[in-house]
């Protein structure tokens, strides 16, 4: 009898399991949007302000942050101008006292916001894309020396203002957040700034994309054959989780698969379903060695962020005075960077925000049924707050794997599948009228 009842069910899900999702044509025009000139543009510009380090001016019309943020809310307020209204243009700041640490005087912080709100007004999610305006040498305190910050941070303000460029004109039902935020070399202070005010609004955050130094990689990586290659870094356990919580995951072996590590597989899938020529790799640690962006902030409140950023860094061109010394030259300096390279990121995140923005929002109350040991699994949820669905993807992956490696498809609540939970990994998604994934989320204990 179980033979009988189990085969349609293995027959289903292998015929399921190989039909592939097809691209969005809306997602796929705005990925085609993205302009290797603008993103060049926007570079030299950024580079023109001479220094755009927190301390520096925020009085001089023409060098220093408060030139830089200005000319950044003036692009934000142009491309208001294709969203019905929308668009909402705005500089976050507060003034900040020496800290003993690296403010060593009066300074106003700012981070320059342009927030595109969703179009269902029911849907109270909110999708964050960031970059770091500020700039710095190799002396984090040094407000007045030459510090271009082409690509750290240019790039990723860059990849910002093009996003709402190309997106302004969409009529997601999500909101979308473009911030430039000032701080980052400081300590993360403008993203912090930005991280509690979503916490203590109690913002409906969904997602968060951070992008710091993502245009640099031929000049590093000449040598190196295949695609070029992304960084997604992702935490594990989050940085709040309680000890309860904590050992729970550990008992359930759901250490690779918090709220962030969930995002940074669905920034891989879908930026290399949309974007030709990259080979996005997931790193599985908050940031670099030792080191933190402006995601964290985010990750400390428990928001789901990654960071995306160069798979090579170099350091002569990172953190560094202006000089040449032995014929090598030194700096951060524009004719270092690699606009395709930059064209090709900006792209993943606009990709990434569309099918996000588009998306229904996540199952609610996902479940795993363990009343009874079974080879197969039942898994239940129900509908998701908002958005209009035709079903829900199956997501499943053997322990050992990195990535999501097969889906089942149905329009159902509840499913039985053919998969032990002692061997795989199961998450469930909704899916849109459109096609659209949600996050996944991964099931908790039917008690």
């Amino acid at each position: 009898m179980k033979k009988i009842l189990i085969l349609p069910i293995v027959l289903l899900s292998i015929a399921l399991s190989a039909q592939k999702t097809k691209n969005d044509p809306e997602i796929s025009k705005y990925v085609s949007q993205v302009n290797r000139d603008s993103l060049k543009a926007h570079v030299e510009k950024l580079v023109s302000f001479g220094t755009r380090h927190t301390m520096s001016s925020t009085t001089d019309a023409k060098q220093g942050i408060g030139a830089a943020r200005n000319w950044v809310l003036s692009k934000f307020r142009n491309y208001a101008r294709n969203a019905d209204g929308r668009m909402e243009v705005y500089l976050q700041n507060q003034d900040l006292k020496p800290d003993g640490k690296r403010i060593n005087k009066d300074t106003n912080l700012g981070n320059a916001i342009a927030f595109l709100k969703g179009t269902d007004p029911n849907d109270k999610r909110v999708i964050i894309i960031s970059g770091h305006l500020d700039s710095r040498v190799s002396d984090v305190m040094d407000a007045e020396s030459f510090a271009p910050g082409a690509n750290d941070d240019g790039s990723g303000v860059a990849a910002v203002i093009e996003s709402a460029r190309v997106l302004s004109k969409s009529k997601f039902p999500v909101s979308i957040l473009f911030v430039a935020v000032s701080g980052e070399e400081q300590g993360l202070l403008g993203a912090r700034m930005l991280a509690d005010k979503a916490k203590a609004e109690n913002w409906d955050l969904e997602a968060v994309l951070n992008n710091d130094m993502i245009g640099n990689n031929s000049f590093d990586a000449g040598k190196n054959a295949g695609k070029p290659k992304l960084r997604v870094f992702s935490e594990g356990l989050s940085a709040f989780e309680t000890e309860k919580t904590a050992a729970a995951i550990r008992n359930l072996g759901l250490e690779n698969d918090g709220a962030a590590r969930q995002l940074a597989r669905y920034v891989k899938e879908t930026g290399e379903k949309y974007v030709k020529n990259i080979d996005i790799k997931l790193i599985y640690r908050n940031d670099r060695f030792l080191r933190g962006g402006d995601h964290t902030p985010f990750v400390n409140h428990g928001f789901t962020a990654v960071r995306l950023t160069d798979y090579y860094e170099n350091y002569d061109h990172q953190h560094q005075d202006i000089r040449t010394e032995n014929n090598k030259k030194y700096g951060d300096l524009i004719e270092f960077m690699d606009f395709d390279y930059l064209k090709t990121n900006t792209s993943v995140n606009v990709a990434v925000l569309s099918n996000l923005a588009k998306s229904a929002s996540k199952p609610e109350n996902v479940k795993m049924d363990v009343k009874e040991l079974s080879n197969s699994t039942k898994l239940t949820w129900d509908k998701p707050l908002s958005g209009k669905i035709k079903g829900y993807h199956i997501l499943i992956r053997e322990t050992d794997q990195s990535v999501w490696t097969e889906r089942i498809f149905t329009s159902e609540t509840s499913i039985t599948i053919p998969y032990s939970k002692d061997n795989f990994l199961f998450a469930v998604q909704s899916v849109s009228a459109d096609g659209n994934e949600s996050l996944p989320v991964i099931p908790k204990i039917a008690r």
